[in-house]
């Protein structure tokens, strides 16, 4: 009885040490393929999710900007009864020729 035992101890010593080193394994095949993909994804040239956020809420508070100022433009242009107005063509100018001098 007592050499079963210690068969059941070396053999669950044996399969520890083995879960250990899988466990150990796994863990390194992970970082390998963590660190291959965020390889090709910087060759592919993409940004990360925390600098499209910022860029994204940029545009969206210079669009909101834009849209202010189109309505205080718009409301002045209203005031000055120049909303449906065209721009008026300007004349060309007529410059004075300069005299030719002989070389």
């Amino acid at each position: 009885m007592a050499t079963e035992n210690r068969l059941f101890e070396d053999l669950a010593r044996v399969a520890s040490g083995a879960l250990g080193t899988l466990t150990g394994l796994r863990e390194e095949l992970e970082t390998r393929v963590r660190e291959q993909v965020e390889r090709m994804l910087a060759r592919m040239n993409l940004v990360r999710r925390e600098e499209f956020d910022a860029v994204q809420a940029m545009a969206s508070k210079a669009r909101m900007a834009q849209e202010a100022i189109e309505a205080r433009v718009a409301a002045l242009e209203a005031r000055l009864g120049t909303a449906g107005d065209k721009p008026r063509a300007r004349l060309p100018v007529k410059r004075p020729r300069r005299p030719q001098t002989p070389l």
